[in-house]
Parts: C-alpha cells; structure tokens; sequence
C-alpha cells in the first residue's frame, strides 16, 4: 500500500487529463479516495490557466466510469459469495472494504433500485461500492451508465466549480481545508441540483399527461 500511495501522491503532485482519469477510476474503485483531492485542485489548476476546466469535468467523470465499470464487472462475473468473501479477506481490507461497507451499498440498491446509480454516485460512503450491487443485479449496462455518468458529472461540476473559484479567493496550500470546510454545502448544491432535476421531470410527465388528456 505504500508504493500506491506513493504512485497516488505522484500523480496528485502532476495533475493532467491523463492523471485525473487515472486517479478518478482508482477513487471510483476499490481504493477509495476523496474526489475532492483531485477535481478541485484541478480545476485550481484550470483557472490558473494550466487545464481546461471543462475537460477535467469530461475526464474526471470518464475516470469515474471507468472505476465504476471495474466493479460492475467484478461482481456481475463472480457473483455475491466471491465478492463477500474478498470483502472479508485480508486484501479487501487492504482496499479498505469491508462486509458491512458491502452489504450497505446492497441495501441502498435493493431500497432504492436503478436510479440508486445515480443517486449512490453522490453520496460518500456508498459512492465507491454501489456500482458493485449494480453488477450483482446484473443490471443493463446502458441503463448504469447513464446513471453513473450523470450523478458522477454533477458530483464533478460541484467541486470543479468551487476549485475554479477558490483560485481567486486563497493560494494552492490552503486549498484543501477550505474544501474539506465546505463539503457539507457541496452536498446540499448537489442534492438541490437533484430536486430541480426531480422536479423538472415531474412537469414533464404532468405536461406529457395533460397534452394527452387534452
């Protein structure tokens, strides 16, 4: 573990589109990180005019996707009692996973369904492992992409958004602790981005339905 999070540091020290993409799968795996530590500073990095802050959204969520893809697969091919027993092993520990963390992303899926792919992308502690019942469920794989792209994006354009801006309010060095500050209102832009989105098919339908009628 010490190599990785030596090669993790390395990459995190040389943000690129590439590093960003390599960093966002590994986040969206089985080791988990704050997204925080690469999107924001990032996009610092994009208003200082070194990347474009549009691609490190692009390439941010497409390193998500990625990650999220390693584990669908993961568990669609081996099935519950393999992913469980990793899970319990030593090296799962290692990935810092666990059964309970496993058996908390189930229920949240068996609770909430296919959308919870979506939803589950921004929440903290299911992020990483919802896309692992995902692929237990076998679930369509066009339909959980959809999902986890958008709720990976929204996630993404919260923290790029705030790395943008903080570059004209504080230097790199403090950076970090003004996101970690702030997480909990990212959480509240996110789940209010959610509600309007919520809303805005609800009118839809309730449009769709009167034409109809009509």
């Amino acid at each position: 573990m010490g190599s990785i999070a030596f090669y993790i540091q390395w990459c995190l020290d040389h943000l690129n589109y590439w590093t960003i993409t390599l960093l966002m799968a590994i986040e969206s795996s089985f080791i988990p990180f704050p997204s925080e530590v690469v999107v924001t500073p990032a996009a610092y990095k994009a208003a200082e005019g070194e990347l474009d802050v549009v691609l490190v959204v692009v390439f941010a969520t497409l390193g998500a996707n990625i990650g999220a893809l390693f584990n669908y697969y993961l568990a669609y091919f081996v099935g519950r009692p393999i992913v469980y027993r990793f899970a319990a092993s030593r090296l799962g520990r290692l990935c810092l996973l666990d059964v309970d963390k496993v058996k908390k992303a189930e229920v949240f899926f068996d609770k909430h369904g296919a959308v919870s792919t979506f939803v589950g992308r921004l929440l903290p502690a299911i992020r990483q492992l919802i896309s692992i019942p995902a692929g237990l469920a076998k679930m369509k794989l066009s339909t959980f992409l959809i999902y986890t792209t958008l709720g990976a994006g929204i996630w993404n354009t919260v923290l790029a958004t705030a790395g943008f801006y903080f570059q004209k309010a504080m230097p790199l060095d403090v950076l970090m602790a003004k996101v970690t500050e702030y997480n909990d209102i990212f959480k509240y832009i996110v789940f209010g981005i959610i509600g309007l989105i919520v809303l805005y098919f609800v009118y839809l339908a309730i449009s769709h339905k009167s034409s109809k009628a009509a």
